[in-house]
């Protein structure tokens, strides 16, 4: 038995929400590792000697930077990084529940059409 146009559509549809899925998955996941990387410099940085000598990166170069600027900065980027990720939890969950409506349906539109 052929698959209807309409439900081919659908299940092309379907696999391109899946994709997006899997993106934001992967985005979400690359944010907790940077959250986790961020945390703990953060807290190395609060175990230093406040007279320790302090190095950041930028791109191939160190540079020498005050420590409670860059711990500073650290905590600035922990709030972002935090912000960032329930913004993409919030974007993963619409689209998994989008993905759970579309197989509902595709799975309805395969029962009217006798299609098992």
């Amino acid at each position: 038995m052929e698959i209807p146009q309409q439900i081919q559509d659908q299940i092309t549809n379907f696999q391109k929400l899946q994709q997006q899925a899997q993106a934001v998955t992967v985005q979400k996941r690359n944010i907790e590792i940077q959250i986790q990387e961020t945390k703990t410099a953060f807290e190395e940085l609060k175990k230093t000697d406040s007279d320790a000598t302090v190095y950041k990166t930028a791109g191939s170069l160190l540079i020498k930077v005050k420590q409670d600027e860059m711990t500073e900065k650290l905590k600035e980027n922990i709030e972002t990084l935090e912000l960032r990720e329930k913004t993409v939890s919030r974007q993963e969950e619409k689209v998994l529940n989008k993905l759970q409506e579309m197989q509902r349906t595709i799975q309805e539109s395969m029962k009217e059409a006798g299609i098992q």
